[in-house]
């Protein structure tokens, strides 16, 4: 089988690393570059909001439960009252 030969004109930047921004400021400090570049950089927008999306789901749940998680659970009476009904032997 014949083997294909790369494409004599490939798009410039087909395989690049996306350009880093210039930092304007050289004294900025590493959590400014790192909230600069990371949490708020447009191309990392919708990660971002997606991980929030699910740390708010989360921590939503486990309010939820803690607050109205009995519900969920069936009270004693009502196994006795079950245990009664069906008089289980």
């Amino acid at each position: 089988m014949a083997r294909r030969a790369a494409p004599q004109n490939p798009v410039p930047g087909l395989f690049a690393p996306p350009p880093r921004r210039a930092i304007h400021d050289p004294n900025e400090s590493a959590l400014s570059r790192f909230i600069r570049e990371e949490i708020l950089a447009p191309e990392k927008i919708s990660g971002n909001i997606s991980i929030v999306t699910g740390v708010a789901v989360f921590a939503a749940g486990v309010f939820s439960v803690r607050m109205w998680g009995d519900i969920l659970v069936p009270s004693v009476s009502c196994f006795s009252v079950l245990h009664l009904l069906l008089d289980v032997r």
